[in-house]
């Protein structure tokens, strides 16, 4: 299903929301009862951002990001992460051939389109570390010479709770490279239920069928870029990252990475509701799991129990939303 360059925008942008539904039907075969996290997870997709998954063991993160890879035609690369593993052992190596008398470089498992770090705070900071260059730049650095991995390009990592044993807390750094982070939580009555009474039984990530080729999501992505966006959303976009920067309980507000981030992340949901145009309401829909993993709270608020996700939620609730011409909302 291609987007030919002599298509309107309404139809580009219809097709990019039938594909994402359709891609979001065919995970929730396997991911019962999650939709929303699902559809986070594909917006982060068609935004070009990485996706962090957080949650306790045994809540599906890992199948998850299987099921997106699953139902993409590209090249997806699985690394688990541990305690011994190395920096090369993720970006790969140069060796030395013997028969030929030159150094060639083997390109290591980050070279997919689709990369599941799986139990990522689970490596040493200094492995965690490779991934920041691939992550902003997608591209490795190796004996000065630089190699680009494919596009589209996607880290999918998980993590397990900070607080657990044998995990390390990511670096401020590598978190603001994650266009998001979402918990998938565990499931409500009935979906666990029907895992339970095998309904679910049958289907694992590795049944599901292939909705989209990469260069089908190579297209859709550039559709995403052409959604419209007023002038006074960007303003209003500015000012709620701002915010973050001046609240008492904030020790390190969001970026202008996190200003980027919002705005691509809005584009796609505005899209993936056949709309050519974004609105205040996708800002508040997706601010919480773009920039609240970006703040460092103050030890006084960490001890009071806030949370990046309260912060947010009070900048939301005082930022004036922008106005249209009348008075009407954007």
């Amino acid at each position: 299903m291609s987007v030919p360059p002599q298509y309107q925008q309404n139809d580009a942008v219809a097709l990019f929301a039938q594909c994402f539904h359709a891609l979001g039907d065919n995970i929730e075969r396997v991911v019962k009862g999650k939709r929303d996290t699902v559809e986070l997870a594909l917006t982060c997709l068609f935004a070009e951002g990485h996706l962090l998954i957080e949650d306790v063991p045994g809540t599906g993160k890992t199948t998850l990001a299987r099921c997106l890879a699953a139902s993409i035609e590209a090249n997806f690369a699985r690394v688990q992460f541990t305690p011994d593993l190395l920096p090369s052992d993720i970006t790969g190596v140069t060796i030395y051939r013997q028969n030929t008398g030159t150094f060639d470089f083997l390109p290591g498992p980050v070279f997919a389109n689709i990369v599941l770090g799986d139990e990522i705070n689970r490596a040493s900071p200094k492995t965690q570390s490779a991934m920041l260059e691939v992550m902003e730049e997608r591209r490795v650095t190796a004996d000065g010479k630089t190699h680009p991995v494919p596009r589209p390009f996607m880290v999918l990592a998980t993590q397990n709770s900070v607080d657990m044993g044998g995990t390390y807390a990511l670096p401020e750094a590598q978190l603001d490279r994650f266009l998001m982070r979402v918990t998938v939580g565990y499931p409500d009555h009935a979906s666990e239920v029907a895992v339970l009474t095998g309904s679910a039984a049958n289907t694992s990530p590795d049944s599901l069928s292939t909705i989209a080729s990469s260069h089908h999501i190579a297209e859709f992505i550039q559709v995403a870029t052409q959604v419209q966006v007023a002038e006074q959303l960007y303003d209003y976009i500015v000012r709620v990252v701002a915010a973050t920067r001046t609240l008492p309980d904030v020790r390190l507000g969001a970026s202008p990475r996190g200003s980027v981030a919002l705005l691509r992340a809005i584009r796609v949901r505005a899209a993936s509701q056949s709309r050519g145009y974004a609105l205040p309401e996708d800002v508040k829909a997706l601010a919480v799991h773009v920039l609240a993993h970006r703040l460092i709270l103050t030890p006084e608020a960490e001890l009071s129990g806030r949370t990046g996700a309260d912060v947010i939620a009070e900048v939301l609730a005082t930022v004036p939303v922008p106005q249209a011409a009348g008075g009407a909302r954007i």
